[in-house]
C-alpha cells in the first residue's frame, strides 16, 4: 500500500498547490516535464526488462498477451468504462454540472482507469516494489495541479477513489505472492518493463499511438509459460 498512500499524497499536494498557483505554470513548463518523466519512465522500463532470466519468456507472453488483448478489446473496454462512469455520474446534470463533479470525475478517471494503475499495484502487492506508482504519483501529482487550477477542489477528492480502487487492487495481488516462483516474478517483472516502455512512447512522448492496455494479459501469459515449461521439464 505504500505506493498507493504515495499516490494520495502528491495528488493531495499537487491539488493543493494547484488551487492556489497552479495558473502560473506554462504549457511549455508542462509539457517539458511531462516529457522528462516520459524519458525516465523509459529508463525504469529497461531497467525492469533486464531482470528477465529467459528474454522468450516476455516476448511469448507479449505476443500471445497482445492477440488475447485484442480479442478481448481490453483497451476499448477501459475507454468504454470511463465514458460510463462520466455519463453515469453526470446524468441529468447536462451543462449545469458543478464544477466540483466535474473535477472529481475527470480526476478519478485519469488517475485510475488505465494500464500504469494495475501494472503499478500488481508490482507493488506482490513484490512490495512500489516504484513504478512512485513515477505514477509524480505524474498524477502534476495531473492534479493543472486540473486543480482549471477544475476546483473536486480534484482532490479523486484520493478517496485512488485509495479504494488503487489500493484494493495492491492488497489482491499480495495474496498472490505464495502462487509466483521467483522466476515466474521475474518474468512478469520483465514484461512490466516493456509495457512501462510502451506507455512511455505512447503517452508520455506522443511518439506514436499504442493500445498499451490490450498487452496487459501478458503479465499473466509470461509467468504462466514459466510455469508450464517447469512443470513439463519435470522441474515444478
Amino acid at each position: 500500500m505504500t505506493g498507493t498512500l504515495l499516490n494520495i499524497a502528491t495528488v493531495l499536494a499537487g491539488g493543493l498547490i494547484g488551487l492556489a498557483f497552479g495558473a502560473r505554470f506554462s504549457d511549455r513548463a508542462r509539457q517539458t516535464i511531462l516529457y522528462g518523466m516520459g524519458l525516465f519512465t523509459a529508463a525504469i522500463g529497461v531497467r525492469m526488462f533486464l531482470e528477465t532470466e529467459n528474454p522468450l519468456y516476455p516476448l511469448a507472453g507479449i505476443v500471445i498477451g497482445g492477440l488475447l488483448g485484442e480479442g478481448l478489446g481490453i483497451e476499448d473496454a477501459l475507454a468504454r468504462l470511463g465514458a460510463w462512469l462520466e455519463a453515469r455520474f453526470s446524468r441529468g446534470e447536462g451543462a449545469t454540472t458543478s464544477p466540483f463533479v466535474r473535477g472529481f470525475l475527470t480526476a478519478s478517471l485519469l488517475f485510475c482507469v488505465g494500464p500504469m494503475t494495475i501494472l503499478g499495484s500488481i508490482q507493488d502487492g506482490l513484490t512490495g516494489d512500489y516504484q513504478l506508482l512512485a513515477i505514477k504519483s509524480v505524474l498524477d501529482g502534476f495531473a492534479a495541479l493543472a486540473l486543480a487550477s482549471t477544475l476546483g477542489v473536486g480534484v482532490i477528492f479523486s484520493i478517496v477513489v485512488i485509495l479504494v480502487y488503487q489500493g484494493g487492487l495492491t492488497l489482491l495481488a499480495s495474496q498472490a505472492q505464495g502462487v509466483l516462483s521467483e522466476s515466474m516474478t521475474a518474468e512478469m517483472t520483465a514484461v512490466g518493463g516493456v509495457l512501462l516502455i510502451s506507455l512511455a512512447v505512447s503517452s508520455m512522448l506522443e511518439l506514436r499511438t499504442i493500445r498499451t492496455g490490450n498487452l496487459l494479459p501478458a503479465l499473466v501469459v509470461s509467468p504462466a509459460l514459466v510455469a508450464l515449461v517447469s512443470w513439463i521439464s519435470g522441474q515444478w
